[in-house]
């Protein structure tokens, strides 16, 4: 009974499987850490700085104003 159940969860890992795909070497936690969780943080917070830098207000110039941005 015991070896018919190990026989079948060896038959269902290998069903999920694509023909030829041999699966590599597994993560560590550090390496599983930096990739699913610094790295997706570091990215937004990178995103969402130059975001805020690009989009920040503009400091108005004290010339005389421009025929185009003002009406008389």
């Amino acid at each position: 009974m015991l070896i018919d159940l190990s026989q079948n969860a060896l038959e269902l890992a290998m069903i999920n499987q694509e023909p030829g795909s041999l699966p590599g070497e597994g993560l560590t936690a550090l390496q599983t850490f930096t990739y699913f969780v610094a790295a997706p943080i570091g990215l937004f917070l990178g995103i969402s700085f130059l975001s805020w830098i690009t989009s920040g207000e503009k400091r108005e110039r004290k010339s005389t104003p421009s025929v185009i941005t003002t009406i008389e």
